[in-house]
């Protein structure tokens, strides 16, 4: 079974001007996803600013996400991004976020060491035998610089409670080699905003998505259209949203979503440093594409 189809949006982590977490506000960030539509909640993703969270704050995170979605009426799964470049820390990262309720962990691939393909291997069979929760494989070498390869994941998809994979290569011929080799023993979501459909025209189950931030019933329904056999609605919706996608990354992610937020009056508060706000041009932009696609 599918941890989730759909669209799980990787929700920004709020933050107070001390920089302490804002409780108050994520939960309602939890809220808004679940009340409109979302599949999944990511919890420290990339988005969510993930690697300037200390191991007790990351688990803070998840749990506070964990809540929010328990106390709602409409229950989603919870995933947890877990991954690193310590396999130890991640093992025992990974082991509380288990205990306050995740319902999976996410695992980006090792930065900055990297690693070689058996590396890799070796890195996420020892950790799925150590976790008792299903786990999404996170591949992003423009991030890492380092990319899972399709017979990689295909050694890994053997491993019972591996259960996905987040692809953001944008290599859509890896991502096709990926579902030629695992067959139905791995679902695959799409790390990048811009290519839902093409991923979802290959077999694939969803998005795992920055603009569900801030759009997310209109993701979750660009997903389940084509789904749903609506192939025309569904392209057409992705291709209205390409002018928001590149405001939204046209500078470093988190940086320009979290402004999205803030516009919309959500109050998420600054990026933790090194990562700083967006210049005014590119405010003025995201601006723009949001009053085009009626977000504000």
């Amino acid at each position: 079974m599918s941890i989730f189809v759909g669209s799980g949006p990787a929700v920004c982590t709020p933050f107070l001007e001390d920089g302490s977490i804002n409780a108050e506000v994520y939960q309602k960030l939890i809220r808004f996803q679940v009340e409109n539509g979302s599949d999944a909640i990511v919890a420290c993703g990339t988005t969510g600013e993930v690697s300037t969270l200390n191991n007790d704050e990351h688990v803070e995170v998840v749990r506070i996400a964990v809540e929010a979605v328990k106390a709602g009426d409409r229950k989603v799964p919870v995933i947890a991004g877990a991954g690193g470049n310590d396999t130890r820390n991640i093992l025992e990262l990974g082991k509380r976020i288990q205990k306050v309720g995740a319902d999976a962990i996410m695992l980006v691939t090792p930065y900055y060491n990297k690693t070689s393909q058996r590396g890799l291997i070796e890195h996420f069979s020892l950790i799925a035998s150590e976790i008792d929760l299903p786990i999404v494989l996170y591949n992003v070498p423009v991030r890492t610089s380092l990319n899972m390869l399709p017979k990689t994941v295909a050694e890994l998809s053997k491993i019972e409670n591996i259960a996905a994979v987040k692809e953001a290569s944008s290599d859509i011929v890896q991502i096709a080699q990926i579902l030629e080799l695992c067959g139905d023993k791995i679902d695959v979501y799409s790390g990048n905003d811009d290519q839902v459909v093409p991923v979802l025209s290959l077999g694939g189950k969803g998005v795992i998505s920055t603009v569900a931030n801030i759009a997310p019933r209109q993701m979750h329904d660009l997903v389940m259209k084509y789904l749903d056999g609506d192939t025309k609605t569904s392209a057409k919706m992705q291709l209205e949203f390409l002018g928001l996608v590149r405001a939204l990354f046209a500078d470093v992610n988190p940086m320009p979503v979290k402004e999205a937020l803030n516009i919309m009056g959500f109050n998420v508060g600054k990026c933790r440093r090194p990562l700083t706000g967006i210049d005014d041009s590119l405010k003025t932009e995201l601006t723009s594409q949001m009053k085009k696609y009626g977000l504000i």
